[in-house]
């Protein structure tokens, strides 16, 4: 018998989850999973902790620290819970992408790119609307003759988006960063499953750590001509300044993680660095904004 812990909390709360095993000193610490049951309430969310034994109450209080209301403990039949735990996890299919679990190998349909994610502590399985919707965006600028050659994946949770673009523009290095370093393993483990190239060249992507541009890596690597950040409305408002700063003129910024609400004072962020708004490829609650920083004009 396994057992399933919940713990309301919010988005925020959610993507901060630091890793089992810094929160639990167990030598079979719990699986924990981030989920958005309904997202038409798009901050509350769910941090739900797998256990192969009962919870012991100073967990339970450790998995209470992490959100914001009391845990539920349940105890479970389903011994695999893993499998368990992402079986409701449909497959997603985002313009030419089709973005799968374990669960459903096999499922493929024809012609489609796919990508095997698992349901883990880093985000962007392609479930949310956000990383879908910029899977779209991405798909969209290929299909309109879009190159880009170096390209930066900023908060890259499990690698997804990364991998998307190394597979539309193969002739590109991408770097992938994110603030957490369990994603960034998460992120190589993915790139395995997947068969993406690790590395520094043409059509590899390098993992690493890094809070927002502040990198040694990313500083070499620019200027990009592509920066993709599928996180949160107030880090995007913050990163405008680095963004601009680190994009080649002519290039291209694919935001994402902002409520429409929330699109204006992105937009204007943007504006006042002279990146300008092309389109909202993905529109409704969760927009996904597609900017472009102007290519210099020459003389008359």
């Amino acid at each position: 018998m396994s057992w399933r812990v919940t713990v309301p909390c919010s988005r925020a709360q959610a993507e901060a989850i630091p890793s089992a095993d810094d929160l639990f000193d167990d030598a079979d610490p719990p699986v924990l999973v981030a989920d958005e049951p309904d997202p038409a309430k798009p901050d509350d969310w769910l941090i739900c902790a797998y256990f192969n034994r009962e919870p012991k109450g100073g967990e339970l209080e450790c998995l209470a620290g992490l959100g914001r209301g009391e845990p539920q403990v349940e105890s479970l039949e389903e011994t695999d819970w893993v499998t368990m735990s992402q079986a409701g996890l449909q497959p997603i299919r985002a313009g030419r992408f089709y973005v799968h679990t374990p669960t459903h190998r096999g499922t493929v349909a024809a012609g489609a790119v796919p990508f095997e994610i698992d349901a883990s502590l880093a985000f962007g399985t392609g479930q949310h609307a956000t990383t879908s919707g910029c899977l779209h965006a991405l798909d969209l600028l290929e299909t309109a003759g879009q190159r880009f050659h170096n390209i930066a994946d900023i908060g890259t949770g499990t690698g997804l988006l990364a991998f998307a673009a190394i597979a539309l523009w193969p002739e590109a290095r991408c770097i992938a960063t994110d603030i957490d370093p369990v994603a960034v393993e998460v992120g190589r483990d993915n790139a395995a499953i997947n068969h993406v190239k690790v590395g520094h060249g043409a059509g590899e992507v390098l993992l690493a750590v890094a809070n927002g541009m502040d990198s040694p890596l990313l500083a070499a690597r620019a200027p990009f001509d592509l920066i993709i950040a599928n996180i949160l409305a107030g880090p995007l408002v913050e990163l405008a300044p680095s963004f601009a700063a680190a994009l080649a003129p002519g290039g291209t910024v694919v935001l994402a993680g902002l409520l429409d609400t929330q699109a204006e004072a992105v937009v204007a962020a943007y504006d006042a660095e002279g990146i300008t708004s092309l389109a909202h490829p993905w529109s409704g609650e969760w927009p996904v904004l597609v900017l472009q920083n102007p290519a210099p004009t020459g003389p008359a």
